[in-house]
């Protein structure tokens, strides 16, 4: 049984140790970062760097106090995420989200280069096979994962294994293109989309929202460009007709998840590498998407863990606990308190990828939690 350390969003106290800020330097203190890493050692800190129009990543300040408390042991921490959309746009986007030196106090950088192909193959498993871990985090002695959970349109629940699997991955492997990164996952190694032309009300959502510019529609007939495109599948989200759709299997995409995470950590000596789960702004989106909605959970806190598995499952009971926000997409698709708020709204099996990540050895279900 692992411990997790919890600490709530309320404020009880109108003083500073009881601000959320100040009680992340507490979390900090209690998890005893000397365990885990030394005195000029470099540190990642994963995070998601959001997306022009989605601002509810995990707020600069939180960032800035991980990284304030790993300097005061001695470690070189720098803030990192793999390639969304073009590597020097996405660098502009941290910086328009506060992300950038000044800000956290670390140097922020692309773990797969500017172009997302800087990587090397990583053993996974049964259905991934291999998969292409950015060379950064591959090489970096360890790392802090920063997740702010969410809902997820694939995962359905998005936290620290989707942040890793997803964020730690390549979209693109120099050699074997989107089947060796993030597309594996998406589509488990098909990739094809169907276009239904009589459903299609041309509106060129889909051609807008493309963070590579894969898709257009010349002579009125939707192109992609194969090789360049990621799968990531934000045009079939965005399609208002349905008329775009991009097959899957909701369960091996969830057990790749955990294939693709475990891969990551493989990379990692043993006590390496924690875990912080941000239960704030609580969207039904992932932030990678163009826009951000509002929350359909209330703010609940932050968790910290050494291990994954349990802090996911921590997570999720948080989130079981609540009711859905009122004048949010849960009040739209009539979700009563006491419901799963995250499955109804996407209808994934969520809860496999934890599953399997148990399976796999990556940590456990049950856990401790310990409020701080």
């Amino acid at each position: 049984m692992s411990n997790v350390f919890f600490t709530p969003a309320r404020v009880k106290k109108w003083k500073y140790d009881e601000s959320m800020p100040g009680k992340l330097e507490r979390l900090l203190k209690e998890i005893k970062l000397p365990n885990y890493f030394e005195k000029d050692e470099w540190v990642a800190i994963k995070t998601h760097f959001g997306s022009n129009g989605a601002h509810r990543i995990i707020r600069p300040v939180f960032i800035r106090k991980v990284v304030d408390s790993l300097r005061a042991i001695g470690a070189k921490p720098f803030i990192t995420d793999t390639v969304r959309i073009k590597g020097l746009d996405y660098l502009e986007i941290a910086n328009q989200n506060g992300i950038n030196h000044l800000s956290v106090g670390a140097p922020v950088v692309i773990a797969d280069g500017l172009y997302g192909n800087d990587n090397i193959m990583v053993k996974a498993g049964d259905i991934l096979g291999e998969i292409a871990v950015a060379s950064l985090i591959y090489d970096v002695p360890a790392m802090v994962v920063c997740s702010h959970v969410k809902g997820h349109i694939n995962a359905g629940y998005a936290g620290a294994i989707k942040n890793i699997a997803m964020g730690a991955i390549s979209g693109s492997h120099r050699h074997c293109g989107w089947k060796c990164g993030r597309g594996a996952m998406h589509t488990i190694g098909e990739g094809k989309f169907i276009w239904d032309e009589e459903k299609c009300a041309f509106c060129f959502q889909c051609e807008e929202v493309c963070p590579l510019d894969c898709i257009n529609f010349e002579d009125n007939k939707f192109n992609y460009h194969d090789e360049r495109c990621w799968r990531c599948g934000r045009c079939t989200r965005v399609c208002p007709e349905g008329a775009l759709t991009m097959p899957g299997n909701d369960e091996l995409f969830m057990r790749s998840l955990s294939e693709a995470a475990s891969a990551v950590l493989s990379t990692f000596k043993q006590n390496k590498v924690i875990y912080i789960n941000f239960l704030t702004e609580i969207q039904p989106e992932c932030d990678c998407m163009p826009a951000a909605e509002v929350p359909v959970i209330q703010d609940i806190g932050i968790l910290i863990s050494d291990d994954i598995v349990s802090i996911e499952q921590a997570s999720i009971d948080l989130l079981l606990k609540e009711d859905p926000l009122p004048s949010s997409l849960a009040e739209d698709e009539e979700i009563k308190g006491g419901e799963d708020i995250l499955f109804n709204l996407h209808k994934k099996p969520y809860l496999l990828q934890i599953e399997e990540a148990e399976r796999l050895g990556l940590g456990s279900r049950h856990y401790k939690l310990i409020e701080v």
